[in-house]
């Protein structure tokens, strides 16, 4: 399936009746640019799709960045043109500005270090407008005018799609890879909410209060900051908590770590190995994976015992700092057993994009309103498989 994204966005933003198809398509290349600036088919997206994604104020992405990939797609444009400015011509300049004549508007030149001026926009000052290259250089040049005119900032915090204040995202794709017995090179095949159920820092950090909120809650994810550390230590609990003060059997549960929680790479994920004594519930106790990993109020320790690894390097107690459990239950849109047109008779998976495409362009012809936000739904939730299967 060859350019889906963009036979999406070039027909979502050609016809009125596909606003939310519109919305989806800009929200995500402003916040996953990468997606598409370091895409095999980077090169071929349109220069109206380009410029929809460097004009916004949420892209996320640094404005040096945002240079270096419009200037690649441009050169793309003209094959021909040398990488290296040093060698164009009068005529190679012209022709390179003539590409990039739409896309200079947009790009943030003030917000550049004098640095980033210096060795990345002088090369290629011939592309720029010629005003707008004079202004740059006595901005650059004279550093009383810099606390004057500047660009729009852009809004460049990442976003984080889960209510959390200890790990991001890439730490909840991780841990969903893991609880489909996946590979940390795997790409995700189920996607997974956290939806937050309880934190410390807001409902106590009591066994008591714990076993208030989250008895009986299975499919659940613990996560543990630890005191003056930068370690995230957690468990993934597929059956029920509660206080019967008895051992519960599973043979899915695990176990894990992170040393830095900056590096999401220096993880240590121990699953069970005898399932009979996986997980012991007590209302004496927080969430407990046997000695694995074991909450006492606003303490802990972890062994080995019933897991395969030890998830920390002592088995001294620790002082909880935060912490935090969520309910993990695969999103409706993203489970592929589930995506059906009305009767679940159609499932979307097995048809081509293109063909979607053309049920929702045909939909809209007919005034089919209910089909068409179907359509543009399935779309945006299925967003990963098309997305990675023509952008990577």
């Amino acid at each position: 399936m060859e350019q889906n994204f963009n036979l999406i966005y070039q027909t979502c933003f050609e016809n009125d009746s596909f606003l939310e198809l519109q919305n989806f398509c800009t929200n995500l290349t402003s916040e996953e640019p990468d997606k598409i600036f370091k895409s095999l088919n980077f090169a071929s997206i349109p220069e109206k799709l380009l410029i929809t994604i460097i004009q916004s104020d949420n892209l996320q992405m640094e404005e040096i960045q945002v240079w270096k990939h419009v200037l690649k797609w441009g050169l793309a444009q003209n094959p021909e043109l040398s990488s290296d400015p040093a060698n164009f011509s009068k005529e190679d300049f012209n022709t390179l500005k003539n590409s990039l004549h739409n896309c200079i508007p947009f790009i943030r030149f003030y917000n550049l270090t004098s640095d980033e001026f210096s060795k990345e926009i002088l090369p290629y000052k011939k592309v720029l407008p010629k005003e707008l290259y004079k202004d740059l250089l006595k901005y650059f040049l004279d550093s009383n005018n810099q606390s004057i005119k500047q660009s729009k900032s852009r809004m460049t915090t990442k976003k984080n799609n889960i209510d959390s204040k200890i790990i991001t995202t890439q730490h909840a794709e991780l841990i969903s890879k893991w609880i489909d017995r996946l590979k940390i090179t795997d790409e995700i095949e189920t996607a997974y909410k956290f939806q937050l159920l309880f934190r410390g820092s807001r409902d106590g950090f009591t066994a008591k209060k714990f076993h208030e909120i989250c008895d009986n809650q299975s499919n659940t994810i613990t996560i543990v900051k630890v005191k003056d550390s930068t370690e995230i230590l957690g468990g993934y609990n597929p059956i029920e908590w509660n206080s019967d003060c008895c051992y519960r059997a599973t043979k899915d549960s695990f176990i894990f770590s992170f040393r830095n929680s900056d590096d999401i790479e220096s993880y240590i994920l121990s699953r069970v190995k005898d399932e009979q004594r996986a997980i012991y519930n007590s209302n004496d106790f927080g969430p407990s994976f046997d000695y694995g990993l074991i909450l006492i109020n606003d303490s802990g320790l972890c062994g080995k015992n019933y897991y395969e690894n030890q998830i920390r390097e002592t088995e001294d107690g620790f002082i909880v700092e935060e912490y935090e459990y969520y309910d993990v239950t695969i999103e409706i849109g993203n489970d592929p057993y589930v995506k059906y047109i009305y009767d679940e008779s159609i499932s979307l998976d097995k048809h081509d994009i293109r063909n979607i495409i053309d049920i929702l362009v045909a939909g809209s012809e007919l005034g089919l309103q209910e089909l068409i936000d179907y359509l543009q739904s399935f779309l945006i939730e299925t967003k990963a498989n098309w997305m990675e299967q023509n952008f990577n």
